[in-house]
């Protein structure tokens, strides 16, 4: 990200447009938790995230330079990529003539913004909501293209968020790689606050979520300048939450109540040397945050060059072990857009 973000680059949406609010952060920080809290306002389509910017981003390539007909195939596969997400757009109609007339520009950025327009549009909702949280990493083409209007950076004890990495069906799976991840983040994030005005930014952490939801949401809901309803909190109940819990067992906790205990997990799993790997590599933005930290952080040889070799050794056999152990119907749910993905790459 450059290191300022030059305000004359950001355009004006319509006024009759729906305006884009991106959450910003790290996965497993409980945000699929705040997106189907959000999606249960009348005012806020919040879909479940297929990831367009940071899957397509690297594939540019295969579609530039972007003329008529390029741009055209790009819509069309990223459509067709949004269709086949593991957690189906409920009651959204993707018109890939109708976002390709729209697109004044042809870039991946207003692809994005038209896709998640239609899914507002299909809400009747004044704002769309867009969960791919290393977005981050694409602030200044955001900002440049002048598509998201408020973003919310959500943020968790980043032990807590190694601790859920290291279960899930994505992701890495070593401390150390984990803790790297969290801290590029969380620092990507907060260099980001400090460039915007605070009223488009939100900072919210998990854990005031979960202890204190009604009084935390209604904050969120000020600043989103939208009505708060109890029906927020419960989300559990929704077919968003339903339809998603269905979609993969991590994301099983969405069908429950919020569990105002889920922190400080790292604690009990976290294995012989994992908390100070992930303090040495991270503690300072922890603190950053407001977390505490648990080691000396003095050990040098767990973060040395030869035992970095072997983190990427054992990362690699335990991401491909949790592939062994995780529900056959997870993986075959997440089948079709690999195979759409393969398809782009061997064009």
């Amino acid at each position: 990200m450059a290191k300022e973000i030059n305000s004359e680059f950001i355009s004006v949406a319509e006024s009759l447009s729906p305006q884009g609010i991106q959450i910003v952060g790290t996965q497993r920080s409980g945000s699929n938790l705040l997106r189907v809290i959000l999606d249960q306002s009348a005012d806020i389509a919040s879909p479940h995230p297929p990831h367009i910017l940071v899957t397509f981003g690297p594939l540019m390539s295969k579609y530039e330079p972007l003329t008529k007909e390029s741009y055209q195939t790009l819509v069309s596969d990223v459509v067709d990529f949004v269709n086949a997400n593991p957690v189906p757009w409920e009651g959204v109609v993707l018109d890939k003539e109708a976002i390709f007339k729209a697109s004044e520009r042809y870039t991946l950025f207003d692809l994005n913004r038209h896709i998640y327009e239609a899914a507002a549009n299909a809400k009747n909702a004044r704002y769309w909501c867009c969960k791919s949280m290393a977005n981050v990493h694409y602030a200044e083409e955001l900002e440049r293209y002048g598509t998201i209007d408020k973003y919310i950076f959500l943020y968790r004890d980043g032990r807590d968020v190694a601790a859920s990495f290291k279960k899930a069906v994505v992701g890495d799976k070593h401390t150390y790689f984990l803790a790297r991840q969290w801290k590029e983040d969380q620092e990507a994030c907060l260099s980001l606050a400090s460039q915007l005005d605070p009223e488009r930014f939100f900072a919210l952490n998990y854990e005031t979520l979960i202890s204190e939801p009604e009084r935390t949401v209604k904050e969120l809901c000020a600043f989103l300048d939208i009505a708060y309803n109890e029906e927020m909190l419960n989300f559990h109940t929704s077919n968003s939450s339903k339809i998603t819990a269905a979609a993969g067992e991590m994301w099983a906790n969405l069908e429950k109540p919020i569990m105002s205990d889920n922190t400080g997990k790292f604690l009990k799993s976290f294995q012989e040397g994992d908390l100070e790997i992930f303090e040495m590599v991270a503690g300072k933005t922890l603190q950053k945050l407001g977390y505490p930290l648990y080691t000396s952080m003095d050990n040098s040889e767990l973060i040395s060059e030869e035992s970095l070799k072997k983190y990427q050794e054992q990362n690699s056999l335990l991401k491909k072990e949790i592939l062994t152990t995780v529900r056959k119907s997870d993986l075959e749910k997440r089948e079709p857009q690999q195979v759409l993905l393969d398809a782009i790459k061997n064009r």
